[in-house]
């Protein structure tokens, strides 16, 4: 075993993480690198949030036949790489080992509190942070880390179709299998959306007649990208996000690297529209683009049939936007989720339609000692991302880095925000959309900018140890 923890040191402020799915351990292990004093506090009996099937804490998505949707070698932590033997595209029980080799090899497990859900967070007066738990206990914080994820609190149709539906309906959130927990063997089953997942389980129901009919009722057209192409695995010339990217990624225009790139697709693998779906009406990468290697051999095979958008429910059926109508006896809606913090008075922090502007995507400039990791749609894996967000926030925390004065960075968190909206189809899955490679990179170049504002003001600590009471002449760590 590796372990990377220093002892705490009680000069520097003491952190409640919030969450020990991938992003919340990767925030834990750069703290115990740095000294940071803190508590992980996780809801389950055990880490991974998420990829842990059927996971206790009942907020994991993961259904059993999920694999990964990023190759194996860029889902990774910059220094832990997946195992040799482990495939490009690994399933999700290979994913919670993954994760708890993580803790073990670092000597983080015993510094997450398991079986410890957060029920109320609230500011003090003073600017602490007070978080009550489930079981009664309340304790103290100089700083939060609120790493909760946001793929566990189900979005279902907003407005909801007009109509009644007589059949069974489930969101993609509770889908686990064919059987489970609605019997989709023999029957018609519509699935709605055209997310990773939709793709998923309409292949998987599709696949050897599980279903009598699967239909895929998708509102507009989307980019459709394999898994592979030209023997390659789709992120085969994507750098790491703890490295910076090619120089053509950094000084091209997007528009010209998406043309490029949609370019590349049509000739590989074709177009949607050329096997039947709707024509994507944006460029490439303006949308979390769909990745599945299948749909476009069970779309041609017969098994998943294409359907537009829904206009109204009529009890055993539906009618969709093109005056069409099927007999469904199954509705699984893969609508997406919200950005839900239960914990906290919407006063304090909200997404109101999933509309949240973070400078960075991580800090609200009100409070300097409140983070977000992992508040991001990545177009990667979240990991890598939530470990630069860690190492940021733990160079802030122990005084190396200084931020910008509050009026700059709100002035940058509306000008991300909104560039973000103009460059990405605005939809409730893409508010807090983010481009890997350029994200990462500028995360460094404004951790460069703060360590030189950190030297000038003579490295201050920007979040005072009040928590846990340092000695009376309080220096910094190094």
């Amino acid at each position: 075993m590796a372990v990377a923890s220093r002892a705490p040191d009680p000069r520097l402020p003491k952190t409640c993480i919030i969450g020990a799915g991938s992003s919340g351990i990767a925030a834990a292990k750069v703290f115990a690198e740095n000294g940071i004093p803190f508590d992980c506090l996780e809801k389950s009996d055990r880490v991974g949030g998420n990829w842990v099937f059927k996971n206790a804490n009942g907020m994991s998505s993961s259904y059993r036949s999920l694999h990964i949707n990023t190759s194996r070698d860029k889902m990774a932590y910059s220094d832990f790489p997946m195992p040799r033997d482990f495939p490009d595209y690994p399933h999700h029980a290979q994913i919670a080992l993954y994760f708890d080799a993580y803790v073990e090899h670092f000597g983080i497990r015993d510094r997450i509190m398991f079986n410890t859900g957060v029920k109320r967070v609230e500011r003090t007066v003073d600017g602490l942070w007070k978080v009550a738990l489930d079981s009664g206990e309340q304790r103290l914080y100089d700083a939060l880390v609120v790493a909760n994820g946001h793929h566990w609190d189900a979005r279902w149709p907003e407005p909801t179709y007009p109509g009644t539906f007589d059949g069974e309906q489930i969101h993609s959130h509770d889908y686990i299998d064919p059987e489970d927990p609605v019997d989709c063997r023999g029957k018609n089953v519509l699935v709605v959306g055209f997310g990773n997942s939709a793709l998923d389980i309409a292949c998987e129901l599709g696949r050897k007649g599980v279903a009598r009919n699967v239909f895929l009722s998708q509102r507009r057209g989307y980019w459709v990208i394999p898994k592979y192409t030209a023997g390659e695995v789709l992120d085969a010339h994507n750098a790491h996000p703890s490295q910076d990217p090619p120089w053509w990624q950094r000084y091209l225009p997007g528009s010209v690297l998406r043309a490029l790139a949609e370019r590349r697709l049509a000739a590989t693998v074709g177009r949607p529209e050329q096997y039947g779906l709707p024509k994507p009406d944006h460029p490439l990468l303006s949308t979390h683009p769909a990745v599945s290697q299948e749909l476009y051999i069970r779309v041609g095979s017969g098994d998943v049939k294409p359907k537009p958008g829904i206009k109204t429910l009529r009890g055993d059926a539906v009618e969709f936007v093109d005056a069409t109508a099927e007999k469904i006896d199954v509705i699984i809606w893969c609508t997406g989720y919200k950005i839900s913090f239960p914990f906290f008075d919407e006063g304090v922090i909200a997404a109101p339609g999933n509309d949240i502007a973070l400078w960075k995507r991580m800090i609200d400039p009100r409070f300097a000692n409140l983070f977000f990791v992992g508040l991001v749609q990545p177009l990667c894996a979240m990991m890598p991302i939530a470990e630069e967000q860690s190492k940021f926030v733990a160079h802030y925390l122990t005084g190396r880095y200084a931020l910008p004065p509050v009026e700059v960075m709100n002035a940058e968190r509306v000008e991300m925000h909104e560039r973000s909206k103009s460059r990405y189809v605005a939809t409730a899955r893409h508010t807090i959309q983010i481009n890997c490679g350029e994200y990462t990179y500028d995360l460094r170049r404004e951790l460069a900018k703060g360590l030189r504002r950190a030297a000038a003001h003579g490295y201050v600590l920007p979040v005072e140890p009040r928590v846990i009471r340092p000695s009376p002449k309080q220096t910094v760590a190094a």
